[in-house]
């Protein structure tokens, strides 16, 4: 506990220093409108590739299933009067 605290304590120093040493006033203003712009454009990169995503899922699914075997549907029904007839039809059949 105590080589932890001491490399914590080593980190913050050094950290401190550097900053202090390093920095440098820049007097410089951000239009509020040009960070704006900037998520924007972030937004749009995410709905671009949500998009191309969306278009082209169905290839990519088909991409990552291609060595699995397709497995057949079962029908199950949710009406008892329908699983009732289907178990009829069964019982004819055997």
């Amino acid at each position: 506990m105590k080589k932890v605290l001491l490399g914590l304590g080593k980190f913050v120093y050094f950290f401190t220093g550097f900053y202090v040493i390093l920095t440098m006033n820049v007097h410089a203003y951000i239009d509020p409108s040009a960070v704006t712009y900037g998520i924007q454009a972030i937004a749009a990169v995410v709905v671009a590739i949500g998009a191309l995503i969306a278009v082209f899922r169905h290839k990519i699914a088909a991409f990552f299933k291609k060595g699995k075997k397709e497995e057949k549907a079962e029908i199950h029904f949710t009406d008892d009067e329908e699983a009732a007839t289907e178990t009829a039809d069964e019982k004819e059949e055997n």
